[in-house]
């Protein structure tokens, strides 16, 4: 059995500000007996500023939000995945950010990294919004040797159920989806998607999520993001174990691995890939 915390937060446009109640809730998780803590997409920051992005974004090694759940990790002896942080890029010529996934293991050391593959370009509620635009995308799907073996993907790619197909095929018994999703959105998609990847691979989901309005103080004169909340664990034959509603806070779930083999032996139809001819 694999006890597990959603961390559901509602992050501002300052990533020092926003740390402590992060760091509050990885404690509260491992208290709780949690062996795998999650956190949602843009752990460390979001706001609707560009500008303030390219003023307090850091690189992988000099990032401090990275360093103390690093830290918060080996103290705790957890595994902690970090949903994401939007972070500068490697690649000195490349002026965009990155939306990297960690997973951390309990002695504080990376044991995997993903970067976000498919971006969030989309035309929602008479507005246009352009990911790709800031962010880089990644090239490479990603399993991780966690707690279990572990599928990293984030948000948007949770449309694009041939990353999940692959992962599972792979040996991913569990899939990380930490999301700010578009309330818009998210009210029409975020479970039917989530439970249909569940269904699809016979792995358990976990999407931890950022909820709410986001607190902008810095970004005077622009519009707030939102994001729909709900961070959802998902058991392998597509039944929600867990909905974190709208409010920040520690969700526990208990995962059973029996619960993996025993829904891809009732529906196998997740290593079906028959050659198709046509159209």
């Amino acid at each position: 059995m694999l006890r597990a915390a959603l961390v559901q937060l509602n992050v501002g446009d300052d990533p020092a500000a926003n740390l402590p109640g992060t760091l509050a809730f990885v404690a509260e998780a491992a208290r709780g007996g949690a062996q795998l803590v999650l956190t949602p997409e843009a752990t460390n920051l979001l706001t609707p500023d560009r500008e303030r992005q390219r003023t307090l974004l850091r690189h992988e090694a000099d990032d401090p939000t990275l360093a103390a759940l690093r830290a918060a990790a080996a103290e705790w002896r957890i595994w902690l995945s970090v949903g994401s942080l939007s972070l500068r890029h490697d690649d000195p010529d490349e002026p965009r950010f990155v939306n990297r996934s960690f997973l951390i293991a309990p002695d504080g050391g990376i044991a995997a990294r993903y970067d976000k593959i498919h971006m969030f370009d989309v035309n929602i509620d008479g507005r246009a919004i352009r990911e790709s635009a800031a962010f880089r995308p990644g090239a490479r799907a990603v399993l991780a040797r966690g707690p279990w073996p572990m599928g990293l993907t984030i948000c948007y790619d949770m449309r694009f159920p041939a990353l999940y197909r692959r992962l599972a095929l792979a040996g991913g018994r569990l899939l990380t989806v930490p999301a700010a999703f578009h309330p818009t959105t998210g009210a029409a998609h975020w479970h039917v998607l989530l439970r249909a990847r569940a269904i699809e691979t016979g792995c358990f989901l976990l999407a931890a999520a950022q909820t709410g309005t986001h607190p902008a103080p810095h970004s005077e004169g622009r519009e707030p993001r939102r994001s729909y909340g709900h961070s959802l664990a998902v058991a392998p034959w597509g039944e929600v174990l867990a909905d974190a509603g709208e409010a920040p806070g520690v969700t526990l779930v208990d995962l059973d691995p029996a619960r993996v083999a025993e829904a891809r032996a009732r529906v196998p139809a997740w290593r079906h890939d028959p050659v198709i001819w046509g159209p």
